[in-house]
């Protein structure tokens, strides 16, 4: 595929333009009914999708570094958010997981999430909502693949 022409060019504009203001327009439009910041939201979805995790695996799937995780799993702590928790393997490190809170409030929060979506599209085809999850998935999966940071899926708690 070309990626030298002006049309593709344009095309690849318009596509990192999009994410600027998907980022922008979606956040400001569910931030009225959030009581959750975003990487708090980031770090209660890891957890809940991928189990309990350490401070090392954390920083591996998010790639953030471990100071700036251990600031933001602080926070969770003290909201109740997150709980501290030995290392159900046997290891030495104590891992940190979703607390009953944390996991009521994400719900609250995919809800909200989910309920924007389906606003926002209720004039798309069936055919045009599939097609962008489809589109969405693939481009997250590359992201993945080149980063080599994969989100977790299934849950492993």
């Amino acid at each position: 595929m070309s990626q030298g022409g002006d049309a593709m060019t344009s095309a690849y504009d318009r596509i990192v333009q999009g994410f600027l203001l998907i980022g922008r327009n979606f956040t400001d439009m569910t931030r009225r009914e959030s009581r959750l910041d975003r990487s708090a939201m980031t770090l209660l979805a890891c957890l809940d999708a991928g189990g309990p995790m350490t401070l090392a695996e954390l920083s591996a799937v998010l790639g953030r570094d471990v100071s700036t995780l251990n600031r933001q799993t602080a926070a969770l702590l003290r909201a109740d958010l997150a709980e501290r928790i030995p290392d159900p393997a046997g290891g030495m490190a104590r891992k940190f997981r979703i607390s009953p809170e944390g996991a009521r409030r994400l719900a609250a929060e995919q809800a909200n999430n989910l309920r924007a979506t389906k606003l926002l599209l209720d004039d798309w085809t069936d055919d045009e909502i599939e097609s962008f999850a489809t589109a969405l998935e693939r481009y997250n999966a590359a992201i993945e693949e080149r980063s080599g940071r994969h989100w977790p899926r299934g849950d492993k708690r």
